[in-house]
C-alpha cells in the first residue's frame, strides 16, 4: 500500500480545517453574552446534527432503519447525544433481529 502525496495533503488540510472550526467556536463563544434564548438555540444543535446525519438512512433503507430513526428523533432532545445514538443502534438491531 502506498500513500499518495495529494491524499496526504487533503487529509491534513481537512484535519486542520476541523481543528480550526472547533477551536474558533470555543474562542468566539467566550465573547458572546449567553442569555436563555441563545443557550437554548446552542443546545438544540447536537440533536439537529444527529437528525441530519441519520435522515438519509431513514428514507433510503428498510422499515427497521426508518423506525429506528424515528425513535432516535424522539429520544435525541431528551437524552444525551451518546445515549440517543445507542438507542437508535439498539432499536435497529432489535428490529433486524425480529426480521423487520
Amino acid at each position: 500500500m502506498t500513500l499518495d502525496l495529494n491524499t496526504l495533503i487533503a487529509i491534513l488540510a481537512m484535519a486542520a480545517a476541523t481543528v480550526f472550526t472547533r477551536v474558533s467556536g470555543l474562542v468566539l463563544i467566550r465573547h458572546v453574552e449567553m442569555d436563555e434564548r441563545r443557550r437554548t438555540a446552542i443546545e438544540a444543535i447536537p440533536p439537529a446534527v444527529l437528525m441530519a446525519v441519520i435522515a438519509p438512512t431513514a428514507f433510503a433503507t428498510g422499515w427497521a432503519e426508518t423506525l429506528a430513526c424515528a425513535i432516535t428523533a424522539i429520544a435525541a432532545p431528551r437524552l444525551p447525544m451518546l445515549a440517543s445514538v445507542v438507542v437508535g443502534v439498539a432499536v435497529v438491531a432489535l428490529l433486524r433481529a425480529v426480521g423487520l
